[in-house]
């Protein structure tokens, strides 16, 4: 009976694993394992969008192309092409030593993004691209100024720029690299972006100078807005969830992921304003986030911009710029991979960008242990052989008293099966009988259970924390693994992954009901096709935690005298 319990509770939990997983899946839209649904399209008519694609957060598009200027309660005016400047575009690109960044002189805004340190997950033979803007895919950072003030006009998003001369490739020896756009004088406003990029560094910095030309003062604000497609990121697996999506942080409500569907609705809980906090952009792998210093005031908006483009943003107020005068403000633009330890030095909650799920908690110490383990041992796949070994010496006494009651269960297997078949007609008695068994041998019928349900926590953030972290992205570990964020080319760690689990099976007591005996079996072999299509990082944990787990049993099985 107790077999059958544990049979039963081996079923269920795979089962459940596998349709919550699937469900989490369909419920954040994402592809089902068993029914996948195809990408949404980009924008409208599949087409990267034109101006009215491309607004700050909280802006209708029909009321840019009117050219109508409509002010929210308690908001800035909102950007609209009537601020534009004819003038033909152009791309101007520039390139440091990890990445190549490409802006649009309308606007001068960061319209793509390569990361030269690493590959494309579709094609190897090209490097992660970002930000883009393609009839396939849009992400884009955006910033512009907007007022308050009855009919003026001022420099933003649309407004055609011209670039400044300047060097447009990081020399071998320098430090950084800036590039400026500079827009007409609107309404006797003008505006000069800079973003300068730092040698072997992702975080951008971003200065706004407004220059008030005028006979009266403005008051602007400055808006920073990141904005892409709600598709998720090409090549993402339909057998694992990660999230891709707006996310935010604010002192008060902490750190907040924004799901896509929640701003079509438009029911989006989240701070309206503050002095502290950051807004971004978020995939696996990578983040995009715009960073201001603490102790000064802002907005954060999010918006369904269009068909499928979605946007978050920050407004805030740069004071008063009198006649003739010019103020200058300094945002960060972090644009890049999720390396925790610089995310944590960059801006408060910054590395929970980085999903763990719900035991961040757990993951997060698993995971600074991991960088310790890598640091020592220089390569990321040993570091997790090495990690799963830790994890099972802390918990050896635990698995040790998990696997004599198994082993017990299965020393006094044949006498159960006598004592079913005696009693096969009389439930009730075979009940009565069975416990008296249990009692005679000293077993807890739930002494197997108990310490894999403690310890289970710890390798589901194992699991999360080898998902999430980009350190895995093109580590190699042996041989054929070259690679432990993709699954085994050749399958060869699967299925001695496979083989691991049906051995571990076997040392179990096997069930005295047929049909549990068979599942018994079936399940495992079924939950472990799964991992076929799992990165080789995680497969090389399962597996090594099934051949500690192994030869843990068969220690204690020998012991018991069951090894025959």
């Amino acid at each position: 009976m107790t077999d059958i319990r544990r049979s039963i509770l081996w079923i269920v939990f795979s089962v459940s694993l596998v349709m919550l997983w699937d469900a989490w899946n369909t419920h954040n839209g994402h592809p089902s394992m068993f029914a996948p649904t195809p990408a949404k399209p980009v924008a409208a008519a599949g087409a990267a969008p034109a101006a009215a694609a491309s607004l700050p957060a909280g802006v209708p598009a029909a009321a840019a192309v009117a050219g109508a200027t409509p002010v929210p309660a308690g908001a800035a005016a909102t950007p609209t092409a009537a601020a534009t400047v004819p003038g033909s575009t152009e791309q101007v690109s520039i390139t440091t030593d990890v990445v190549k960044a490409s802006f649009d002189t309308k606007g001068g805004d960061l319209v793509r993004l390569e990361l030269l340190n690493y590959r494309d997950a579709v094609d190897p033979k090209q490097n992660v691209v970002l930000f883009d803007q393609t009839a396939q895919r849009v992400y884009l950072a955006q910033t512009g100024l907007v007022t308050t003030q009855p009919g003026v006009s001022l420099p933003n998003h649309f407004t055609v720029m011209r670039a400044l001369p300047g060097e447009r490739t990081l020399a071998d020896g320098q430090a950084s690299l800036s590039i400026s756009f500079e827009s007409p004088d609107i309404g006797g406003t003008q505006l000069v972006k800079t973003y300068t990029f730092k040698r072997g560094e992702y975080p951008i910095a971003v200065q706004h100078t407004v220059k008030n030309n005028a006979a009266a003062a403005v008051s602007p604000q400055l808006y920073l807005q990141l904005a892409r497609d709600g598709n998720p990121p090409a090549g993402e697996s339909s057998f694992y969830f990660t999230f891709t999506g707006p996310a935010m942080y604010t002192d008060a409500k902490k750190f907040k992921k924004i799901d896509f569907k929640d701003i079509e609705k438009a029911n989006v809980d989240h701070d309206k304003s503050g002095d502290n906090g950051w807004v971004g952009m978020v995939q696996h792998y990578f983040a995009s986030a715009w960073l201001l210093p603490d102790n000064a005031p802002r907005e954060f908006r999010t918006a369904k911009v269009s068909n499928n483009f979605y946007s978050i943003a920050m407004v805030l107020p740069l004071g008063e710029v009198a006649p003739g005068a010019s103020k200058t403000h300094t945002a960060t633009l972090f644009a890049g991979p999720q390396e925790e330890k610089k995310l944590e030095a960059m801006a408060p909650g910054l590395e929970l960008v980085k999903d763990y799920g719900w035991l961040t908690i757990l993951s997060k110490p698993l995971f600074w242990l991991l960088d310790k383990l890598h640091q020592m041992l220089g390569n990321w796949g040993w570091a997790i052989v090495a990690l799963v070994v830790l994890l099972k010496i802390a918990f050896y006494g635990l698995n040790a008293h998990a696997y004599k009651s198994m082993g017990k269960m299965k020393a006094i297997n044949p006498k159960v099966m006598e004592m079913r078949e005696r009693y096969k007609d009389k439930p009730q008695q075979m009940q009565q009988e069975m416990i008296r068994i249990y009692k005679e041998e000293k077993i807890n019928p739930l002494g197997g259970c108990l310490p894999i349900f403690v310890q289970m926590p710890f390798f589901i953030a194992l699991y999360w924390v080898l998902l999430s972290s980009v350190e895995m992205r093109g580590a190699p570990w042996v041989g054929w693994i070259t690679d432990l964020s993709t699954k085994d080319p050749f399958f060869i760690l699967p299925l001695l992954m496979t083989a691991s689990t049906m051995f571990q099976t076997w040392l179990n007591p096997t069930p005295p009901d047929p049909v549990q005996a068979k599942l018994m079996w079936f399940m495992p072999l079924i939950f472990s096709v799964m991992f076929f299509f799992f990165p080789a990082g995680l497969v090389l944990y399962w597996l090594t935690n099934n051949v500690l787990g192994i030869a843990q049993q068969w220690f204690i099985n020998r012991q018991l005298g069951l090894n025959k």
